[in-house]
């Protein structure tokens, strides 16, 4: 078991646990557009650490326990960590890009910085099959390119509570982070670089044209 890993996962649960059983706590610290716009920026990053419910909880944590040791054994510990907060906070920053004016705009969650540990997965290890619900084998580049279209979908239709932005971010933020670190990438998995790339050039040319 990699003790750094070890350490994320408990320091999840340990701060989302107070969060369901503190409610001041969880205001003071979970994602605020005008808390963060007044100058409490610490909120970026303590967000990331709390959770809605004990599903929230679960299924990020589960996530991150199945793709993180890719990266680790690929990248090493720091890199990893790298990768992880890296992946957290451009989560956060694309959020606020895209919600600066909304004032109310709350949210909480792991979910920018576990779905840059996948994104970074799937790029170290292109040819890893997912398990879909357990069951419906997929390829993981696969899965890296529609959940990216899904998200574009649900940031465009926002018709539910799910921080789409953030999980585009975190995606983001894998993708680049892990290029940045292994640069051979772009020349022994092309293809896949390219194919991942789509959905980021998509929402930023939506954006550019006011579609979002």
């Amino acid at each position: 078991m990699n003790t750094v890993l070890i350490a994320i996962i408990v320091v999840n649960v340990l701060i989302s646990y107070k969060g369901f059983n503190d409610l001041s706590f969880f205001r003071k610290y979970e994602f605020h557009v005008g808390s963060i716009r007044s100058g409490e920026q610490i909120r970026m990053l303590s967000s990331g650490f709390l959770h809605a419910d004990m599903t929230h909880l679960i299924f990020n944590m589960l996530t991150l326990w199945f793709f993180a040791p890719v990266v680790i054994s690929y990248l090493g510990d720091f890199s990893f960590i790298l990768v992880y907060f890296g992946s957290l906070i451009f989560g956060s920053l694309l959020t606020m890009v895209f919600h600066k004016n909304d004032y109310g705009y709350r949210a909480v969650g792991a979910s920018g910085a576990v779905t840059g540990v996948l994104y970074s997965a799937i790029l170290l290890q292109p040819d890893m099959m997912l398990g879909i619900f357990f069951v419906i084998p997929m390829p993981a580049y696969i899965f890296g390119i529609l959940y990216l279209l899904y998200s574009i979908y649900g940031m465009k239709a926002k018709n539910d509570n799910i921080g789409h932005t953030a999980h585009f971010g975190g995606a983001v933020g894998g993708y680049l982070i892990t290029l940045l670190k292994e640069p051979n990438l772009l020349v022994d998995h092309t293809l896949m670089v390219i194919l991942l790339a789509i959905p980021i050039v998509i929402l930023f040319v939506m954006e550019k044209m006011g579609k979002l």
